[in-house]
């Protein structure tokens, strides 16, 4: 019984340390990398008194102001696994995704909406950053058909890679339809979560303006200009989770202004848009979740497998080689049965040990040997008695009593 138990835990415990070792290396990397069935995600973020270009178009008729009011702006990402399958080509299968994004900008008192745009696009599943596929587009003008491949996006767009490190990061710019660096400024905990703080300023850029759009912007802050440009500054803010590469906590300080080459320069946006508190607690939860996923996996299951491996291991060993002195013991100490069992006096022996003494004078009947001698004493215990002389006689055969 012993021996299959034994050989029972030496098995598992090598089961264990296999898995242990393999945890790492084999299940964990599958963790760190986008999951093509991942959940649509949403996130919110709030610019309060933002100044903002407003385009009205009523039949031919166009108006254009710069009010002011709180902006709400509305990021969704929605995971396209089917397309992720049937689109992308051989090179990339298996190592990116297709994602598709939308966007709303909208007045949080009556809900109007100021600007969106949609695009869809694929991403490497490690590292986060925009793959080149030749598929991708970008909408920003709410047109129902969009040029396949008119936009070419490069670096990190809506997350950073598995194990972000302390380093710059390229990061793509929509307005600028091109990727800057992004540098590492320092750490900070958000909600319990230790961050990494990037920032990227972008100063004085000009935007591309159709010249249609910049006519009409001219014409309504600047009748004199005969030309102008319109300049563009962010500085964006980014909280990310280095285990995970998500987003914890996003700002940006966005503005833009019409530069005539004659007149006042007018602003055309200032916001400074941040992640609602909402929308930050949800970040961060959803990366302590998956943060205690690939712990779980990377660390914390090969530490303990491989602990109760070596345990299991070591115990079959032990039961598999131990003595089988147990067994000895339990027979020597087995009770007594029979009739020495029902008198115990039987099994006692009270009489002074017998001794060899060597043969005297004063004692010349008594003959040498024992228990230690060589000589066997004889087997009688019938003693007779008569009044000359106290000689042990021996008891007759068998053949001798048939005889008398």
């Amino acid at each position: 019984m012993k021996l299959r138990v034994g050989a029972a835990l030496f098995g598992l415990g090598v089961l264990l340390l296999v898995f242990a070792a393999g945890l790492p290396f084999y299940v964990a990397p599958a963790v760190t990398k986008l999951p093509y069935d991942l959940e649509p995600t949403k996130s919110v973020a709030e610019a309060k008194d933002a100044r903002f270009l407003k385009i009205t178009r009523v039949g031919e008729s166009v108006s254009i102001e710069v009010p002011q009011a709180t902006l709400l702006s509305n990021v969704e990402v929605i995971p396209k696994p089917d397309d992720t399958k049937d689109r992308l080509p051989k090179e990339l299968k298996g190592d990116a995704v297709i994602w598709d994004v939308f966007q709303t900008v909208e007045r949080a008192d009556n809900e109007e909406v100021i600007s969106q745009y949609s695009t869809e696009l694929a991403l490497y599943r490690i590292s986060g950053a925009a793959a080149p596929w030749k598929e991708q587009w970008l909408n920003e003008t709410g047109a129902k058909e969009t040029p396949v491949g008119n936009v070419t996006y490069s670096g990190q767009i809506y997350k950073f890679p598995f194990g972000t490190g302390k380093r710059d990061y390229q990061v793509f710019d929509r307005d600028l339809k091109k990727a800057l660096p992004a540098k590492f400024v320092g750490t900070e905990t958000i909600k319990g979560v230790e961050t990494y703080r990037f920032e990227q300023r972008i100063e004085d850029e000009v935007l591309a303006t159709s010249e249609n759009s910049l006519q009409a912007l001219l014409g309504r802050f600047a009748p004199g200009a005969t030309s102008g440009q319109v300049f563009y500054s962010n500085t964006r803010t980014l909280w990310v989770d280095p285990v995970t590469g998500s987003y914890v906590n996003v700002r940006e300080q966005q503005r833009k202004e019409l530069r005539p080459d004659t007149g006042t320069p007018t602003v055309l946006l200032d916001a400074d848009f941040n992640y609602t508190d909402e929308t930050v607690s949800r970040s961060a939860e959803t990366v302590k979740d998956n943060r205690f996923k690939i712990g779980l996996i990377s660390l914390w299951g090969p530490i303990v497998a491989g602990v109760l491996g070596l345990i299991a291991l070591v115990a079959g060993v032990w039961l598999v080689t131990r003595p089988n002195g147990g067994a000895a013991r339990h027979r020597a100490d087995a009770p007594v049965t029979g009739p020495a069992a029902a008198d115990p006096a039987s099994t006692r022996v009270d009489q002074e040990p017998v001794r060899d003494e060597p043969v005297t004078e004063e004692r010349p009947t008594e003959r040498a040997g024992g228990p230690l001698s060589d000589e066997i004493p004889p087997a009688s215990t019938n003693w007779k008695s008569d009044d000359e002389a106290t000689v042990p006689v021996q008891r007759a055969g068998a053949d001798e009593s048939e005889k008398h």
